[in-house]
């Protein structure tokens, strides 16, 4: 069974194909970051410090025997290395910690995350009751 082709049901499915083709120019970038954190981001870099101060961005962690460093606002570096006033103190896989005026300030990878202890799923607790408990 052949299928027939007309010139105009080809002219509008190649119309559609590039319309949506033009259009992927002006989607949104789903990995970008909401528009009001570039916004106070571009005027607190503006301003010279950073929003909310200092972020951790990563840790590098060596393989073998290398010092462990960090991604902060944009730099490299490593323990012993100063942040503005402060200085880096000590940094592991999770959070780096900086020593300045006001004090330790701890930067964590994922700060708005807290860990909480989690339950042991009912199934692997131990019962407490005994066979001959039950009627």
């Amino acid at each position: 069974m052949a299928i027939a082709v007309t010139p105009g049901a080809l002219r509008l499915s190649l119309s559609c194909g590039l319309l949506l083709f033009g259009a992927q120019g002006w989607a949104a970038d789903p990995t970008q970051p909401p528009a009001l954190w570039l916004a106070s981001a571009a005027a607190s870099a503006a301003e010279g410090g950073t929003v909310g101060g200092p972020r951790l961005q990563t840790v590098l962690q060596p393989r073998q025997g290398g010092r462990p460093r960090a991604v902060i606002d944009g730099r490299l570096v490593s323990v012993g290395d100063r942040i503005g006033a402060a200085r880096l103190v000590r940094l592991d896989e999770r959070e780096a910690v900086l020593s300045g005026p006001g004090g330790e300030s701890h930067l964590r990878l994922t700060p708005d995350v807290v860990k909480q202890p989690v339950a042991a799923p009912a199934h692997e607790r131990k019962s407490t009751h005994h066979k001959e408990d039950q009627p």
